[in-house]
Protein backbone atom coordinates (compact mmCIF):
# COMPACT_ATOMS: atom_id res chain seq x y z
CA UNK A 1 0.00 0.00 0.00
CA UNK A 2 1.51 3.45 -1.28
CA UNK A 3 0.17 5.88 0.19
CA UNK A 4 2.33 8.72 -1.31
CA UNK A 5 1.49 7.44 -4.76
CA UNK A 6 -2.25 7.83 -3.82
CA UNK A 7 -1.42 11.10 -2.74
CA UNK A 8 -0.08 12.20 -6.17
CA UNK A 9 -2.87 10.73 -7.90
CA UNK A 10 -5.43 12.16 -6.38
CA UNK A 11 -3.06 15.89 -6.74
CA UNK A 12 -3.36 16.48 -2.63
CA UNK A 13 -0.27 16.30 -0.04
CA UNK A 14 -1.76 15.16 3.40
CA UNK A 15 -0.64 17.43 6.12
CA UNK A 16 -2.10 14.56 8.45
CA UNK A 17 -1.58 11.21 6.51
CA UNK A 18 -3.41 9.79 9.13
CA UNK A 19 -6.45 10.68 8.00
CA UNK A 20 -5.75 9.44 4.59
CA UNK A 21 -4.95 6.08 6.23
CA UNK A 22 -8.15 5.47 7.68
CA UNK A 23 -10.45 6.57 4.40
CA UNK A 24 -8.57 3.37 2.83
CA UNK A 25 -9.22 1.39 6.02
CA UNK A 26 -12.78 -1.16 5.64
CA UNK A 27 -14.66 -1.85 8.70
CA UNK A 28 -13.76 -5.27 8.00
CA UNK A 29 -10.05 -4.26 8.91
CA UNK A 30 -10.89 -3.11 12.88
CA UNK A 31 -10.99 -0.66 14.61
CA UNK A 32 -9.87 3.42 12.81
CA UNK A 33 -12.38 2.26 9.70
CA UNK A 34 -13.50 5.07 7.19
CA UNK A 35 -17.37 5.11 7.86
CA UNK A 36 -17.38 8.28 9.40
CA UNK A 37 -15.35 9.77 6.65
CA UNK A 38 -17.20 8.39 4.40
CA UNK A 39 -20.36 10.58 5.66
CA UNK A 40 -18.82 13.47 5.60
CA UNK A 41 -17.12 13.00 2.33
CA UNK A 42 -20.56 12.34 0.56
CA UNK A 43 -21.84 15.77 2.06
CA UNK A 44 -18.99 17.75 0.52
CA UNK A 45 -19.37 15.83 -2.61
CA UNK A 46 -22.78 16.48 -3.04
CA UNK A 47 -21.83 20.38 -2.27
CA UNK A 48 -18.92 20.42 -5.05
CA UNK A 49 -21.30 18.76 -7.68
CA UNK A 50 -24.15 21.12 -7.15
CA UNK A 51 -21.69 24.17 -7.10
CA UNK A 52 -20.36 23.10 -10.10
CA UNK A 53 -23.43 22.64 -12.35
CA UNK A 54 -25.10 25.67 -10.89
CA UNK A 55 -22.01 27.15 -12.47
CA UNK A 56 -21.28 25.24 -15.74
CA UNK A 57 -25.52 24.81 -16.68
CA UNK A 58 -26.70 28.41 -15.79
CA UNK A 59 -30.65 27.88 -17.57
CA UNK A 60 -30.87 24.25 -16.43
CA UNK A 61 -33.64 23.72 -13.80
CA UNK A 62 -33.83 22.75 -10.37
CA UNK A 63 -34.71 19.14 -11.40
CA UNK A 64 -32.46 18.90 -13.72
CA UNK A 65 -29.58 19.80 -12.12
CA UNK A 66 -30.85 17.39 -9.28
CA UNK A 67 -30.69 14.44 -11.74
CA UNK A 68 -27.14 15.27 -13.01
CA UNK A 69 -26.13 15.69 -9.74
CA UNK A 70 -27.96 12.21 -8.56
CA UNK A 71 -26.22 10.12 -11.93
CA UNK A 72 -22.42 12.13 -11.12
CA UNK A 73 -22.32 11.19 -7.16
CA UNK A 74 -23.99 7.50 -7.72
CA UNK A 75 -21.99 4.60 -6.72
CA UNK A 76 -21.06 3.89 -10.45
CA UNK A 77 -19.40 6.89 -10.99
CA UNK A 78 -17.53 7.38 -7.84
CA UNK A 79 -16.63 3.46 -8.61
CA UNK A 80 -15.54 4.55 -12.56
CA UNK A 81 -12.95 7.38 -10.64
CA UNK A 82 -11.78 4.97 -7.93
CA UNK A 83 -10.54 2.59 -10.56
CA UNK A 84 -8.60 5.22 -12.40
CA UNK A 85 -7.17 6.23 -9.09
CA UNK A 86 -6.15 2.43 -8.57
CA UNK A 87 -7.63 2.83 -4.89
CA UNK A 88 -8.51 -0.62 -4.49
CA UNK A 89 -4.52 -0.91 -4.25
CA UNK A 90 -4.32 0.76 -1.13
CA UNK A 91 -7.59 -0.13 0.92
CA UNK A 92 -6.56 -2.12 4.23
CA UNK A 93 -9.32 -4.64 4.30
CA UNK A 94 -10.20 -7.75 6.72
CA UNK A 95 -8.90 -11.14 5.95
CA UNK A 96 -12.76 -12.03 5.02
CA UNK A 97 -12.98 -8.94 2.55
CA UNK A 98 -9.03 -10.33 0.77
CA UNK A 99 -10.20 -13.25 0.30
CA UNK A 100 -13.71 -12.32 -1.38
CA UNK A 101 -11.84 -10.12 -3.39
CA UNK A 102 -13.01 -6.87 -1.77
CA UNK A 103 -10.71 -4.46 -3.55
CA UNK A 104 -12.48 -4.38 -6.33
CA UNK A 105 -15.75 -4.40 -5.02
CA UNK A 106 -17.52 -1.30 -6.22
CA UNK A 107 -19.49 -0.40 -3.03
CA UNK A 108 -15.68 -0.66 -0.99
CA UNK A 109 -14.07 1.52 -3.75
CA UNK A 110 -16.50 4.21 -3.64
CA UNK A 111 -17.11 4.12 -0.11
CA UNK A 112 -13.82 4.28 -0.04
CA UNK A 113 -13.60 7.66 -2.49
CA UNK A 114 -15.96 9.48 -0.63
CA UNK A 115 -14.22 8.64 2.51
CA UNK A 116 -10.78 10.51 0.82
CA UNK A 117 -12.82 13.56 0.02
CA UNK A 118 -13.85 13.95 3.41
CA UNK A 119 -10.21 13.13 4.72
CA UNK A 120 -9.38 15.92 2.47
CA UNK A 121 -11.68 18.62 3.89
CA UNK A 122 -11.03 17.60 7.32
CA UNK A 123 -6.78 18.14 6.39
CA UNK A 124 -7.33 21.05 4.27
CA UNK A 125 -10.88 22.69 4.66
CA UNK A 126 -13.17 23.10 1.81
CA UNK A 127 -11.29 24.52 -0.57
CA UNK A 128 -8.66 21.70 -0.87
CA UNK A 129 -12.00 19.17 -1.11
CA UNK A 130 -13.11 21.14 -3.79
CA UNK A 131 -10.41 21.10 -5.73
CA UNK A 132 -9.70 17.69 -5.51
CA UNK A 133 -12.95 16.93 -6.82
CA UNK A 134 -13.30 19.34 -9.58
CA UNK A 135 -10.40 17.93 -10.67
CA UNK A 136 -11.28 14.24 -10.67
CA UNK A 137 -14.23 14.59 -11.74
CA UNK A 138 -13.56 16.87 -14.45
CA UNK A 139 -13.53 14.08 -17.58
CA UNK A 140 -17.43 13.49 -16.05
CA UNK A 141 -18.72 16.62 -15.70
CA UNK A 142 -17.20 17.97 -19.47
CA UNK A 143 -18.44 14.85 -20.62
CA UNK A 144 -22.15 15.44 -19.75
CA UNK A 145 -24.51 16.05 -21.95
CA UNK A 146 -27.15 18.29 -20.32
CA UNK A 147 -29.68 16.86 -22.46
CA UNK A 148 -29.67 13.50 -22.23
CA UNK A 149 -29.10 13.39 -17.76
CA UNK A 150 -28.58 9.85 -17.94
CA UNK A 151 -30.61 7.12 -15.40
CA UNK A 152 -33.88 8.33 -14.28
CA UNK A 153 -34.80 8.82 -10.58
CA UNK A 154 -36.41 5.43 -9.68
CA UNK A 155 -33.84 3.27 -11.46
CA UNK A 156 -31.13 5.45 -9.26
CA UNK A 157 -32.85 4.94 -6.85
CA UNK A 158 -33.69 0.88 -7.50
CA UNK A 159 -30.03 0.52 -8.01
CA UNK A 160 -29.33 2.02 -4.33
CA UNK A 161 -31.53 -0.50 -2.67
CA UNK A 162 -29.93 -3.66 -4.44
CA UNK A 163 -27.06 -2.09 -3.21
CA UNK A 164 -27.90 -1.82 -0.01
CA UNK A 165 -30.05 -5.24 -0.04
CA UNK A 166 -32.91 -3.80 0.68
CA UNK A 167 -36.38 -4.18 -0.73
CA UNK A 168 -37.48 -2.23 -3.52
CA UNK A 169 -39.52 1.07 -2.58
CA UNK A 170 -43.40 0.97 -2.78
CA UNK A 171 -45.33 3.81 -4.64
CA UNK A 172 -48.58 4.89 -4.08
CA UNK A 173 -50.86 7.35 -5.30
CA UNK A 174 -51.96 10.13 -2.52
CA UNK A 175 -53.88 12.18 -4.85
CA UNK A 176 -55.29 13.41 -8.09
CA UNK A 177 -56.90 16.86 -8.91
CA UNK A 178 -57.91 18.86 -11.51
CA UNK A 179 -60.11 17.74 -14.65
CA UNK A 180 -59.31 15.07 -17.28
CA UNK A 181 -56.90 17.07 -19.35
CA UNK A 182 -55.24 18.99 -16.81
CA UNK A 183 -54.81 16.48 -13.95
CA UNK A 184 -52.37 16.78 -10.70
CA UNK A 185 -50.93 13.65 -9.38
CA UNK A 186 -49.17 13.67 -6.03
CA UNK A 187 -47.07 10.26 -5.11
CA UNK A 188 -45.92 8.96 -2.47
CA UNK A 189 -42.80 6.74 -2.12
CA UNK A 190 -41.57 4.42 0.44
CA UNK A 191 -38.73 2.54 1.96
CA UNK A 192 -39.88 0.86 4.80
CA UNK A 193 -37.02 -1.04 6.19
CA UNK A 194 -35.19 2.41 6.16
CA UNK A 195 -38.29 4.49 7.72
CA UNK A 196 -38.08 6.80 4.93
CA UNK A 197 -40.76 8.41 2.68
CA UNK A 198 -41.32 11.60 0.74
CA UNK A 199 -44.49 13.05 -1.55
CA UNK A 200 -43.50 13.59 -5.25
CA UNK A 201 -46.30 15.38 -7.54
CA UNK A 202 -46.62 16.05 -11.38
CA UNK A 203 -48.51 16.25 -14.67
CA UNK A 204 -48.94 12.15 -14.72
CA UNK A 205 -48.47 9.38 -12.17
CA UNK A 206 -45.30 8.61 -13.62
CA UNK A 207 -43.78 12.10 -13.27
CA UNK A 208 -45.39 12.25 -9.80
CA UNK A 209 -43.12 9.06 -9.36
CA UNK A 210 -40.17 9.90 -10.44
CA UNK A 211 -40.24 13.37 -8.46
CA UNK A 212 -40.71 10.88 -5.51
CA UNK A 213 -38.09 8.99 -6.20
CA UNK A 214 -35.63 11.75 -6.04
CA UNK A 215 -36.46 13.39 -3.23
CA UNK A 216 -36.23 9.53 -1.30
CA UNK A 217 -32.81 9.10 -3.39
CA UNK A 218 -31.63 12.61 -1.78
CA UNK A 219 -32.54 12.16 1.56
CA UNK A 220 -30.68 8.93 1.54
CA UNK A 221 -27.46 10.24 0.14
CA UNK A 222 -27.32 12.82 2.39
Amino acid sequence: MNLDSLQERVGYAFRKPDLLQQAVTHRSHGNGHNERLEFLGDSVLNCVIAEELYRRHPRLKEGDLSRLRANLVRQESLHQIAQALELGSCLRLGEGELKSGGHARPSILADALEAVFGAIFLDGEFAAARAAITRLYRPLLDGLDPKSPGKDPKTLLQELMQSRHVPLPVYAVVSTEGAAHSQRFQVECTVEKLGVRALGSGASRRAAEQDAALRVFEQLRK
